[in-house]
């Protein structure tokens, strides 16, 4: 009776998740539509222009082993509430920026409001996996970040319908548009904050602990599991190249296809919308295929793409790049899974490292971004394919290098 009580409170713990990364993917795909938006209201080169992510990005560098210990000390719980209220700080603090007009300032809330971010990433990932059943770890994260996916794809055509104004808006209008969509995002993020606070949630931290003492792997650091480490490489190439495909799309398909912004931000919404689609639909894949081949084969898959969008140009490129999305779906959740699978209580440690590596969506997209002034626009995509190509050898070789061999 005890076992199915601790089910059914599991079960409503991860429904309240489920929010938390609604949340996070609608903030996060927001920075598309920033992007282009401010790349005009400033005159930005495309390296500049990508200091959104960068700033956004490096918030998961310096602040996801904080947020770890944090997470350790305080719980997954009030990490998740604490990820809540900075997140809506930053958010608040984009209306003296847009007030003040300066770019450098939006970078700032940016990186605030990413922070509150990580801090939902560090503790909601884990908290995730820890209370699903055993065995079902990928399954129900993939599920549970069909939710952040189905946010990806509404934020691109609801952001433009919010920010983008009229070609012959002033300067100033333009810039005070992003003002009260923020305010907005920031009162619904108090709102959870608040909602989460009254509900009585699990402490993932006994079952960690309880991992650990079942496992008897000898193990005292977090840093002496080598497919945690890999793992963390995996993410820090997944999230690149995601967001470089994602940060790029707009700009691809107003240069190379010729459509307006905002028809481009409407097309955006396939690309995240792929991803969506892929997660409902890989949740049941993974129930009856391992998950490191479902991984394996997306990720060639989506090299593969790379290539035929480089090769092949127009409106080849735009439907190749386009349907990478769908082969993004069940990646972040498989890698994230099979990187801290049996770390037990270093479980909450592992997240704030492999969160560490999503800087990888601060790196990428600037690299490729200077590539793009370079050498030109679809080229520069070779960038994102050597993440994908690593992605395969994750999946192959590096998920099972603490596997003992007889």
């Amino acid at each position: 009776m005890s076992s199915q009580t601790n089910q059914q409170n599991n079960t409503v713990a991860l429904g309240v998740l489920t929010s938390l990364f609604f949340m996070m993917g609608f903030i996060t795909c927001m920075n598309d539509i920033l992007i282009p938006h401010l790349k005009k209201i400033f005159d930005l080169s495309y390296t500049q222009a990508m200091l959104v992510q960068f700033c956004f990005f490096t918030a998961y560098a310096l602040m996801s082993i904080p947020a770890g210990k944090l997470v350790e000390k305080i719980g997954y719980k009030g990490g998740v509430i604490g990820g809540f209220l900075i997140a809506a700080l930053g958010c608040v603090l984009f209306y003296p920026a847009a007030g003040s007009a300066s770019y450098p300032i939006f970078l700032g809330a940016l990186f605030i409001l990413a922070t509150g971010i990580v801090l939902l990433q560090v503790a909601g990932n884990p908290y995730v996996t820890l209370l699903s059943k055993p065995g079902k770890e990928s399954t129900t994260l993939t599920l549970i970040q069909a939710f952040n996916s189905l946010a990806t794809t509404i934020a691109p055509p609801l952001g433009a319908a919010m920010i983008f104004v009229d070609a012959s808006a002033t300067k100033a209008e333009q810039v005070a548009s992003v003002q009260i969509p923020y305010l907005g995002l920031a009162g619904f993020m108090v709102l959870l904050a608040v909602a989460v606070a009254f509900i009585k949630l699990p402490d993932a931290r006994k079952i960690a602990n309880a991992e650990t003492e079942h496992n008897h792997d000898g193990k005292t650091s977090v840093w002496q599991y080598k497919h945690m480490i890999l793992g963390a490489v995996g993410i820090f190439c997944y999230v690149g190249g995601e967001v470089a495909i994602g940060s790029m799309m707009i700009s691809v398909l107003e240069k190379v296809v010729g459509l307006s912004h905002e028809t481009g931000a409407n097309y955006l919404a396939l690309y995240w919308g792929g991803a969506m689609v892929g997660r409902f639909v890989g949740t049941a894949i993974l129930n009856k295929f391992e998950p490191n081949k479902c991984l394996a084969f997306n990720a060639a898959v989506v090299v593969a793409l790379i290539t035929l969008a480089i090769v092949a140009g127009g409106t080849v490129a735009m439907w190749s790049l386009l349907a990478i999305g769908l082969f993004n779906s069940i990646m972040f959740p498989t890698i994230f899974s099979l990187g801290t699978k049996g770390l037990g209580k270093f479980t909450g440690a592992a997240s704030g490292i492999i969160c560490t590596a999503i800087v990888g969506g601060a790196i990428i997209p600037v690299a490729q971004g200077a590539f793009a002034d370079t050498i030109g626009l679809l080229p520069s995509f070779f960038v994102s394919a050597l993440c994908y190509c690593y992605i395969v050898y994750f999946a192959l070789k590096g998920y099972k290098a603490d596997e003992k061999h007889a």
